[in-house]
């Protein structure tokens, strides 16, 4: 029973394979569309390579010729504006919209609309800090002396320390310091590994830290904490230093909230028509993507299991990206 058990269940796969083919070649990109790659860009945070390669596994479910490339989160326009690079998949309203306005100013980058996930980035500290610098989480809490020390470690003192995200972030958190006349030094992680090790570390022991968290992410569930509150952002804020407290410099308020875009090189919609509807129908929400990076970062799985498991269990969803 045992052997015709296998026999049986090679024999009901094979079919299964047979659909799934069957049905990615219903979907295949036509004849008239350019056999060239489509060159999607990474990035280095979790969350980002993810959506890059579900859309791209399923751009391939299609028939395209798909490339992924390493590039600069900001400095990556130059590429899309020459076509080099055809695709960034994440462009978050908190950081990057500036350049993507700029970029799409030329009219050789295009926003293919919002990816469905909601940004937030901001500064943060674990809730055990409170004690520390109890005017948290108001802003003003932090140009107190005794809360700056409280932050401080041994090369910053008796200035408090913000880790920052590394520094193809963007984020203006240097400036903001500078503009809001906080007693603190910046510093940036070199990595996004770094940045949440360094967060792991200092939560076990209690010790002092003050960093940049993002999400949609695993961290603000799982460590017990509160974003600072700073003035609220207003597109003056960054552009006007005579807005806010400080009349001479610009970017005295907290972070944008917001979409996270899509966008690309201009001309992907005349060389891989079918692949410009299906990166503009692509959508996911942050409760989805918050499990896949715990399941990377946290559960240790690799980004193509994750990747592969979603369109597994999504294939009627992104069959409707891809449908002609």
């Amino acid at each position: 029973m045992k052997a015709i058990h296998r026999s049986t269940t090679r024999f009901v796969a094979g079919l299964a394979a047979s659909a799934i083919a069957l049905a990615a070649g219903a979907f295949s990109a036509t004849a008239q569309e350019s056999t060239d790659p489509i060159k999607l860009t990474l990035h280095d945070w979790t969350g980002q390579l993810i959506t890059t390669q579900l859309m791209g596994e399923v751009l391939k479910k299609a028939g395209y010729n798909i490339e992924y490339v390493q590039a600069d989160y900001l400095a990556q326009f130059a590429g899309l504006q020459t076509g080099d690079l055809s695709v960034a998949m994440e462009m978050w309203e908190t950081t990057g919209r500036d350049a993507m306005d700029a970029a799409t100013a030329t009219g050789k980058v295009e926003n293919f609309g919002a990816t469905g996930m909601k940004a937030k980035e901001e500064w943060w500290y674990p809730s055990y800090m409170k004690e520390k610098c109890p005017g948290l989480p108001n802003w003003k809490a932090l140009k107190e002396a005794s809360c700056a020390e409280a932050f401080s470690t041994a090369e910053t003192a008796p200035k408090g320390r913000y880790l920052g995200g590394p520094v193809t972030w963007g984020g203006f958190d240097d400036e903001r310091a500078e503009a809001l006349d906080l007693p603190f030094e910046v510093i940036h992680a070199g990595t996004d590994a770094a940045l949440f090790a360094e967060l792991e570390s200092a939560y076990q022991r209690k010790a002092p830290i003050l960093l940049w968290i993002y999400a949609p992410h695993w961290a603000p569930a799982k460590y017990e904490g509160e974003w600072v509150e700073f003035p609220e952002y207003s597109a003056d804020c960054y552009n006007d230093p005579a807005w806010g407290s400080n009349a001479d410099m610009a970017y005295d308020c907290g972070k944008p909230f917001g979409e996270i875009w899509k966008v690309g090189w201009s001309g992907v919609k005349d060389k891989w028509p079918g692949a410009h509807k299906a990166i503009k129908a692509f959508t996911i929400n942050n409760d989805e993507m918050g499990a896949m990076i715990t399941s990377v970062d946290l559960d240790g799985k690799k980004v193509d299991e994750v990747v592969a498991e979603w369109i597994g269990a999504n294939e009627s969803r992104w069959m409707k990206w891809i449908a002609k």
